[in-house]
């Protein structure tokens, strides 16, 4: 799945980052965000990190943050953008990471992309990866009617029920903490979601 995500979205490239330009601002997910992922005594990931605006903020915040996306021309856009953050090209399901290094993720609408039966391996190795007590934040299209694929503007993506989605963070070894969940006027087919959660003792 990562060629096809990855060439879909380097197609799209300067329209997404157009879509933010220099307006970009945090909504109401950013108290989840910047609560669960500052101050973290370790590293922090940012897996699927786009154009690299939340990767900028957590760094601008504290956070010992590097931001991690498959796609070169988002890659390139954050490094001219935000030269005192760190970005590096590559793949959240091939990561060259030691197990429990890390000490935050961010996985921020990343996972959307997936196919179901490929999201349990994905969240085990976010698990691999986070040290004991490690936190994990991950954003995701919120769905009523179970699990389904639709449409995205970029390629094919997948809404999950909140509660079945954290039902899979709890199969690969998370407690949930926290979660958000956020519907827009101006969008009345879609519902939004994220969910923070610790690495189970």
């Amino acid at each position: 799945m990562t060629e096809p995500v990855r060439d879909a979205y380097s197609s799209k490239s300067e329209q997404y980052i157009e879509l933010f330009g220099g307006d970009w601002q945090p909504g109401a997910e950013a108290a989840l965000i910047r609560g669960h992922l500052t101050g973290l005594d370790g590293p922090v990931l940012d897996l699927g990190c786009g154009p690299g605006f939340w990767t900028a903020d957590l760094q601008r915040l504290g956070a010992d943050v590097t931001g991690v996306d498959l796609v070169p021309e988002f890659i390139e856009h954050a490094r001219a953008t935000f030269p005192r953050t760190r970005f590096r090209l590559g793949s959240m399901t091939e990561l060259d990471v030691p197990g429990h290094s890390v000490a935050g993720i961010l996985s921020w609408y990343s996972t959307i992309h997936l196919p179901p039966a490929e999201l349990d391996g994905v969240l085990a190795e976010f698990r691999r990866l986070l040290v004991p007590g490690g936190r994990l934040v991950i954003g995701f299209f919120d769905s009523d009617d179970g699990v389904a694929a639709f449409d995205h503007k970029v390629i094919t993506a997948y809404r999950w029920p909140v509660d079945e989605f954290a039902a899979r963070l709890a199969k690969a070894g998370f407690t949930e903490v926290d979660r958000h969940q956020e519907q827009f006027p101006e969008r009345p087919d879609r519902k939004y979601a994220s969910l923070a959660a610790t690495v189970s003792s």
